[in-house]
């Protein structure tokens, strides 16, 4: 597949930006706030909203003839037709300038950072780059690049990653939540995601060959930022994310911190103790 990838082509997006515009109101933040196991409330015109609401935000709406088979919009228009089938998360970054309120009219601006080609284990890995600056009346709220990447489909089933050797590392502070496919449902249903992997069994596990249904990996990262800003009584001003091993349904999952001279060390992690996320955030 690596031979069929023209990567000169693709790195033709590098450059190009989309706008997009939505407001904040109080029944998202409510959803929202349910959905991260945060206290709910009342929300009212002018209360913050959970950091990461810009992620359900302005959301791109195609007819369902413009899907794929996966759920996902077809290849082409903002991101770069990348002909490699399974796309997904692959990490990425954030910073908190100004937090978005109830009642916030928002616009996003985004533009393609970067293209690169890489090889893995599971053969060619495009990577693209997106950076993004999300404002308000008030001025910039969050600046973000997201790493998406795209690889080939498996022909095999695929494993749950392993318990690890070594006893998973030791957490200074914790908090358990169960991935089943309700909570994966409303955060679909938030963010506009009409991925299958995260509500769609017999396709997760017949075609992409997943053990479960996959834990969405920005609601993984919504968690990690959200335990980041009650541990220390703040947003941070700075959070990093990346996926490391991927998070399946049916079973408790963990929400992780440990305190560095730099602020917080986070992770999430499976029911055997494997991290599936790692973060990091400052102050």
């Amino acid at each position: 597949m690596t031979d069929a990838l023209d990567i000169d082509h693709l790195r033709q997006w590098i450059g190009r930006t989309d706008q997009a515009s939505d407001i904040v109101t109080a029944q998202l933040v409510k959803g929202l706030r349910a959905t991260l196991f945060l206290e709910i409330g009342a929300p009212q015109s002018g209360d913050a909203a959970p950091l990461t609401v810009q992620w359900c935000l302005g959301q791109p709406v195609y007819p369902m003839s413009g899907l794929g088979p996966d759920g996902h919009p077809a290849r082409g228009g903002f991101l770069p037709p990348v002909p490699l089938p399974r796309r997904m998360w692959a990490g990425g970054e954030l910073q908190f300038v100004d937090p978005l309120r109830v009642g916030d009219e928002v616009t996003r601006r985004s533009t393609i950072a970067d293209v690169t080609l890489k090889t893995g284990s599971t053969g060619a890995l495009c990577f693209v780059a997106v950076e993004h600056i999300t404002e308000t009346a008030r001025g910039i709220a969050i600046r973000e690049r997201q790493d998406i990447v795209y690889r080939d489909m498996p022909s095999t089933p695929q494993a749950a990653p392993a318990a690890p050797a070594l006893p998973p590392p030791a957490a200074q502070h914790s908090e358990r939540h169960l991935a089943d496919p309700v909570l994966l449902f409303r955060y679909s249903a938030l963010t506009f995601n009409g991925h299958r992997i995260h509500y769609d069994r017999d396709y997760v596990t017949k075609v992409e060959f997943y053990p479960g249904l996959v834990v969405h990996g920005p609601m993984q990262a919504a968690l990690l930022a959200e335990f980041a800003a009650k541990l220390k009584g703040a947003a941070p001003k700075k959070f990093s994310y990346r996926g490391v091993a991927p998070l399946f349904d049916g079973a408790e999952f963990s929400v992780n911190a440990n305190e560095t001279a730099a602020g917080l060390e986070l992770w999430t992690a499976n029911a055997d103790g494997v991290p599936t996320m790692k973060a990091s955030a400052s102050w």
